[in-house]
């Protein structure tokens, strides 16, 4: 299963409290489990990490437009807390702008979505849309997407 260390330095400058993005329907922080299994299917594994557990689904049951979708559970709650993505088709830097919104000016934040750009632990590059609960991050050429996460607030800390 791929995982991405960069995830681990994940955070989220906005103070206020915002809703997550959801994806296909899945919402963090709201949707549960059995809720990913009745729309997708049975996952093609499902694993336990730092305590949290995981469904994926990759392969033969990869969700359309997928290479790999991952669903972390939040113990507590039930609740799925987390979601990764990692896309069949080549996205762009271009399209995510057009699709999600465009880079942050310097000043005050404007009230429409937009990203700041970051840097992973390996140098990598990524976007954060604080108020969409969204990071998007980039192949080694900067210029391709090599997964998306969105996520709650909270999980993200």
């Amino acid at each position: 299963m791929r995982t991405l260390t960069a995830l681990a330095v994940l955070a989220f400058a906005a103070p206020t409290v915002v809703d997550a993005k959801p994806w296909q329907g899945v919402e963090p922080g709201v949707t549960k489990k059995d809720e990913v299994v009745k729309k997708f299917g049975e996952p093609s594994r499902t694993v336990t990490q730092d305590g949290k557990e995981i469904i994926a689904y990759l392969g033969k049951e990869a969700i359309k437009g997928t290479s790999q979708a991952q669903f972390k559970l939040d113990p507590a709650t039930g609740l799925i807390e987390r979601i990764d993505v990692f896309p069949g088709p080549v996205i762009d830097k271009e399209t995510i702008e057009q699709s999600y919104g465009p880079a942050c000016p310097s000043g005050p934040a404007p009230a429409a979505p937009c990203y700041q750009r970051k840097l992973t632990d390996d140098f990598r590059t990524y976007f954060l849309y604080p108020k969409l609960g969204l990071a998007i991050f980039f192949n080694e050429d900067g210029k391709t997407v090599q997964s998306f996460t969105f996520t709650t607030q909270k999980a993200a800390k």
